[in-house]
């Protein structure tokens, strides 16, 4: 029970955490490349969590785990912030935001194909419902939205999914904040090459704004956040803590309308308050 308390508590401070992603990202792809920014978080983060291993002496993963944490780099540390990153450039944060909604399903998912997890079926339908809502206000949301922002949005959470349980599967044997510090190293080299070649022409035209995004996506979203949310996956199931992100869209859609100023219609609270209470019944019966 402690365990499991622990891994709902870890993971919930994850998703605070991560509910400032999407705003982050809008602010800094309004004046620099997504390419930019997601080579650019990468290798900051990396370079922290280099800090980390070395100055704590981590062993090196095994050879079997180098495999796993490709998928963990390819789905969070490349795929997310990049799709997020070009979707934000055709859609509102606050409309992306609510598509966060589709992650718990998707982690769950993963989480029975790749960490051997199997929740009863009341659980599925709890989640299902969450999904169908979001996908339901994506298909009638009126401003805000694209079809180009909103199918990156759907491929982002599939990765995203992806790299979630297979990060979580991985931090039972490794801890969390190696998992993606590991997978942050992996992803390095190219990450640094792309950063380099799309780097800014001058960095005095870039509002600090910008730079704000980008250092929050960096320090936060990229490690500080996946430490915890790691953690909570692999305390308390990644099926059942996973669900905590249907959250998510409620911290976001209030970020949203507070950093960006951005307008939060009622069809999205609508949205979020539906599969708010879909995170009691999935955590009920997973």
């Amino acid at each position: 029970m402690e365990r499991t308390t622990a891994g709902w508590g870890s993971g919930l401070l994850g998703v605070v955490i991560f509910s400032g992603s999407l705003p982050a990202t809008r602010m800094a792809v309004a004046e620099l490349t997504p390419l930019f920014v997601t080579s650019g978080r990468a290798v900051i983060a990396a370079l922290l969590g280099a800090a980390f291993l070395l100055g704590l002496r981590q062993d090196l993963p095994g050879r079997g785990d180098l495999l796993p944490l490709a998928i963990v780099a390819i789905g969070v540390v490349v795929g997310f912030p990049l799709l997020t990153g070009f979707a934000l450039q055709h859609i509102t944060a606050a409309h992306s935001v609510v598509f966060v909604g589709l992650l718990p399903l998707s982690t769950a998912i993963f989480g029975v194909l790749r960490g051997g997890e199997r929740p009863r079926r009341v659980f599925w339908i709890f989640s299902s419902i969450g999904a169908a809502t979001v996908a339901g206000f994506a298909l009638y949301q009126g401003g805000g939205g694209s079809m180009a922002g909103d199918l990156l949005m759907v491929a982002a959470i599939l990765l995203c999914g992806l790299g979630y349980a297979e990060g979580a599967a991985l931090s039972r044997r490794l801890g969390g904040w190696q998992v993606i510090s590991w997978a942050l190293l992996i992803a390095l080299p190219v990450m640094a090459v792309i950063a380099l070649a799309t780097v800014p022409a001058s960095f005095a035209v870039i509002g600090w704004r910008a730079w704000a995004g980008l250092a929050y996506v960096s320090l936060f979203s990229m490690m500080l956040g996946f430490v915890f949310w790691y953690r909570g996956l692999a305390l308390g199931g990644i099926a059942r803590v996973g669900q905590l992100q249907l959250l998510q869209p409620f911290f976001g859609l209030s970020l949203a309308a507070l950093l960006l100023g951005e307008p939060v219609a009622w069809t999205m609270i609508a949205s979020t308050v539906i599969v708010i209470l879909c995170v009691a019944g999935a955590k009920r019966f997973a």
